[in-house]
């Protein structure tokens, strides 16, 4: 844990590094109340392919994670559509901000963020049990987090999917999904939010005990 503060200014100086957020994770499939103190995240837009390799094979935060992890799992992925903010930038870019991507045929990510307004929060976390058992049942979900860059109020959720019909029948033909969406407009929870979907291209070990995309 004291690492989420001291890795920050390493990232800071990193080339070729140019977003990134040290991420807690929860003990649900989702956006939840409990937190797994074992279990960390990275996520890393990079500039080109060589800045990661070059992290990978020399930063003494790569390097730590081998070597302290019980179990370690990374995907690179391609960004097909972005829609809002992060702390106020668009990690993935300005050109792709809600433009409709290809409708790949294999397996899709999808990154949920937002930063909850805490006159919100309990009718936020209220509504999220419903949506971790949706999850958790969803033919075509693969795998499925919830993260966190702070406690409580800035959250997150990602997740893999067989391909982008599966995404689509969880996120319109599910009632309870559809009810809290339409809650998170009509009672302005956010603050800020951030929704993406990419094409994952490359994966290496294991989420809990097999690699989701194999």
């Amino acid at each position: 844990m004291r690492y989420m503060a001291f890795d920050r200014p390493v990232l800071r100086s990193t080339p070729g590094l140019s977003f990134w957020r040290l991420l807690g994770s929860g003990r649900g499939t989702s956006m939840s109340l409990g937190a797994d103190l074992r279990r960390w995240a990275l996520l890393a837009v990079w500039r080109e392919e060589r800045a990661l390799e070059e992290f990978l094979k020399s930063s003494p935060v790569a390097a730590r994670w081998r070597r302290e992890a019980r179990e370690s799992w990374q995907v690179r992925l391609t960004p097909l559509t972005s829609r809002g903010r992060w702390g106020g930038v668009e990690p993935f870019g300005p050109d792709i901000g809600g433009t409709p991507g290809p409708n790949p045929g294999g397996p899709v990510a999808v990154l949920t963020r937002a930063s909850i307004r805490p006159s919100r929060l309990v009718p936020f976390y209220r509504s999220v049990p419903e949506v971790d058992r949706l999850l958790r049942e969803q033919d075509g979900c693969l795998a499925s987090v919830g993260v966190g860059e702070w406690p409580l109020a800035r959250q997150a959720t990602f997740s893999l999917w067989r391909d982008a019909g599966a995404v689509r029948d969880f996120a319109y033909r599910g009632h309870a999904h559809r009810g809290v969406v339409g809650r998170t407009r009509a009672e302005n929870w956010y603050s800020e939010e951030l929704f993406a979907r990419f094409v994952p291209y490359g994966s290496e070990g294991t989420w809990n005990g097999a690699d989701p995309l194999a």
